[in-house]
């Protein structure tokens, strides 16, 4: 069996501690002969299996996720695992796989998603990496299936597969040059202030059902709904506007904090992902937006500052 490991598997490996490359190296062997071994996560399609840190020097334990396809596996994730002591934590995640077990979905229809954002994403990461070194160095870390199943609780909504895939990637956007790495200049939210927004809109909400109360029913006002999820802000250091993802439909639409009305896009997660990686990878065709570098950071020209336009330089390829 055929065992693939993603480049940023092996950068992530590389940090965690000096022995990790070759614990993952030795995993992958192990696998090549018993390609079933790990467990089933709260993914469709990824199974996951953890490596005992204390069988190598500088290294702690592992959780590592992977693909297992007829003829090939691909590593798409690792992250140092949590104690394996009888944590609250862990009681979570098991419960948390217990309550993803008992959702009516379609495996197969998840499986492609998580796919599919797995690899649009790779490719923006993979552009970030080699093209603006300083929009790559401001990704965070992607989120542990815990954090995320807190954040699910806290929201008190299924987090839907494509965006907890997203999350397990990269957990969030500090900004390279204090740009997001995504079309306009957006960024990914960190889950701390995904609650905070969505907490924020909650109550706005609440207090235009007040108001709505007294409103005829065509002048009632929504400017917020419990399945939207804030995902994409503004920018870095900014939450004042951005993309949220609704639960209920898959599609994205764009929330304000100010006067603004909430509004639809066409874009599923996986399409706004896809068409971010084409723009990268081929500017001279992109219509929505343009690719450009200032320095090390990734800037895109719809929200470019006209006192950086000097140092602005737009991609042509």
């Amino acid at each position: 069996m055929k065992v693939e490991i993603q480049p940023d598997v092996r950068d992530i490996a590389a940090q965690l501690g000096a022995s990790v490359p070759y614990a993952l190296k030795a995993l992958a062997g192990r696998l090549a002969d018993d390609p079933d071994m790990g467990r089933p996560s709260g993914l469709p399609g990824i199974l996951t299996v953890t490596v005992d840190g204390d069988m190598f020097d500088d290294c702690p334990d592992l959780s590592v996720g992977y693909i297992r396809e007829p003829d090939r596996i691909e590593i798409r994730f690792l992250r140092a695992a949590p104690s394996t002591a009888p944590s609250t934590d862990a009681r979570d995640q098991e419960q948390e796989q217990g309550r993803d077990q008992d959702r009516p979905a379609d495996p197969a229809t998840a499986a492609v998603t998580v796919r599919e954002v797995a690899d649009a994403w790779r490719r923006i990461t993979g552009w970030l990496k080699h093209n603006a070194p300083d929009s790559y160095a401001a990704l965070r870390a992607g989120a542990g299936p815990a954090a995320i199943a807190a954040l699910e609780r806290d929201l008190g909504i299924r987090i839907p597969v494509e965006l907890r895939v997203l999350w397990l990637l990269t957990a969030g956007d500090d900004g390279g040059g204090g740009w997001g790495c995504l079309p306009s200049n957006r960024a990914l939210m960190t889950l701390d202030a995904v609650a905070a927004v969505y907490r924020l809109m909650m109550d706005a909400q609440a207090r235009e059902d007040d108001l709505n109360a007294d409103r005829s029913e065509d002048d009632r006002i929504t400017v917020w709904k419990p399945t939207w999820i804030p995902v994409v802000s503004h920018g870095a250091a900014d939450s004042t506007s951005g993309l949220y993802l609704d639960a209920a439909t898959g599609y994205l639409g764009r929330w304000s904090r100010c006067d603004e009305g909430p509004g639809e896009e066409l874009d599923t997660l996986v399409t706004y992902l896809e068409e971010a990686a084409d723009m990268l990878e081929a500017p001279a065709l992109a219509t929505r937006d343009r690719p450009g570098l200032i320095g090390g950071a990734l800037v895109w020209g719809s929200r470019l500052d006209p006192a950086q336009e000097d140092r602005w330089q737009p991609l042509t390829g």
